[in-house]
């Protein structure tokens, strides 16, 4: 016998469960960053949620999140990082070569904390490496990428979503808009 699952948008609780998922992805940063700190591992908020940040410092108002979280660090922190992760209910992955910490509570790739190993290729046609783990700044208390670094992932990148926070930061004046 087929159940029919009630949706989110039936229920009338759509903007709850938006809220809700933000909530969840800050939660997910909050956790494993204050795991890595304890554990002394450095790291960098890299990806959509350093894009956040870094808009936030100019327009709060003009920022966009993604569901997921991306971090730099070094690959020879890993066995630090992956303590860290352990002792807030995370599990170390590697799905299609993408290392990544995934919630005991909720094993979704797509919820995950993903790794981006510094001063390394995140792949093998990109021209430069990731920035390194030096390449980082301290905002509000969140190591964030440095902007240079940002900028230079999201141009190696250009996928639709990068071009987008390419967009973003040029709006609210972090970057130029030049050749």
């Amino acid at each position: 016998m087929l159940t029919r699952t009630t949706t989110t948008a039936e229920t009338g609780n759509l903007w709850e469960a938006c809220a809700m998922a933000l909530d969840d992805v800050a939660r997910r940063l909050r956790r494993i960053t204050a795991a890595l700190e304890e554990k002394s591992v450095p790291y960098a908020v890299v990806g959509g949620q350093a894009v956040a940040v870094w808009v936030a410092t100019r327009e709060p108002a003009a920022v966009r999140t993604t569901k997921d979280v991306d971090l730099l660090i070094c690959r020879d922190d890993l066995p630090r990082a992956r303590a860290a992760a352990l002792s807030v209910e995370m599990d170390y992955f590697e799905v299609m070569g993408v290392g990544m910490f995934l919630e005991r509570s909720n094993p979704n790739p797509r919820d995950a904390v993903h790794l981006v190993w510094a001063g390394e290729r995140v792949r093998p046609e990109y021209e430069l490496p990731s920035p390194s783990i030096d390449e980082r700044r301290e905002l509000s208390g969140i190591h964030a990428v440095s902007l240079p670094g940002l900028v230079r992932m999201k141009l190696l990148s250009n996928r639709d979503q990068d071009r987008v926070h390419l967009r973003d930061m040029i709006d609210v004046g972090l970057v130029e808009r030049s050749c």
